[in-house]
């Protein structure tokens, strides 16, 4: 099975890419969704956050208000650096258990982890090949702005707390671009499926030769 890294800045059209390759026949495993499955109240990730950040991170049912604990590890780099710490190793350690899963199912060719920490998060090793969704600064301010209801000043300091994307877009082997329709999009995510359709038949012609 082909492993494939989907990345790019935050608002930068990551979820779309995603969704046109699970509706290909990719099997898809989102890093936000499992830190969030992490951070759920009890677990060691949510009391490793509560010690640490304090119980003014957390709502009244206890579970950790998100928009509060962005506000501060994105706004401070040592925060955001010891969140990620705490878990990234987690996250890695779903992701290896959904592909021994899925590999030992057969169903999949593909599979796609959507993460906009994949490069930075010390794990690039991990992945056959990684593609970067990219667009303009301006359009992608504009769509953080309309997703999070933030304003222009909050919008450019979580952009800027991330890798630049031209540093990302030198790891990548594939990019597309998100600034156009979606129609363009999805014509742009259909040029790099097939690629990587070649790229998993390449990869289980080489494991044969290996045997």
């Amino acid at each position: 099975m082909l492993i494939v890294a989907l990345t790019g800045g935050i608002a930068s059209g990551k979820s779309v890419v995603a969704r046109f390759l699970r509706e290909r026949g990719c099997a898809v495993h989102s890093a936000d969704e499992t830190a969030h499955e992490l951070l759920a109240a009890g677990e060691p990730a949510w009391k490793a956050v509560v010690s640490h950040f304090g119980e003014g991170v957390l709502k009244s049912d206890g579970t950790i208000d998100r928009r509060k604990l962005g506000a501060v590890v994105f706004a401070q780099e040592t925060e955001r650096l010891f969140l990620n710490a705490v878990l990234h190793p987690l996250v890695m350690e779903k992701k290896r258990e959904a592909v021994a899963r899925l590999k030992k199912e057969g169903r999949h060719k593909i599979f796609v982890s959507e993460a906009a920490l994949a490069i930075e998060s010390g794990f690039a090793s991990f992945y056959d090949k990684v593609i970067v969704v990219f667009c303009p600064p301006e359009i992608q301010e504009e769509r953080l702005m309309i997703r999070d209801g933030i304003d222009f000043e909050e919008a450019r300091r979580k952009i800027r707390s991330q890798m630049p994307v031209e540093d990302k877009k030198r790891r990548a082997d594939y990019l597309i671009d998100s600034s156009g329709s979606l129609a363009e999009t999805e014509r742009r995510t259909d040029i790099v499926y097939r690629r990587l359709v070649r790229d998993a038949e390449e990869k289980e012609r080489s494991a044969k030769k290996r045997i």
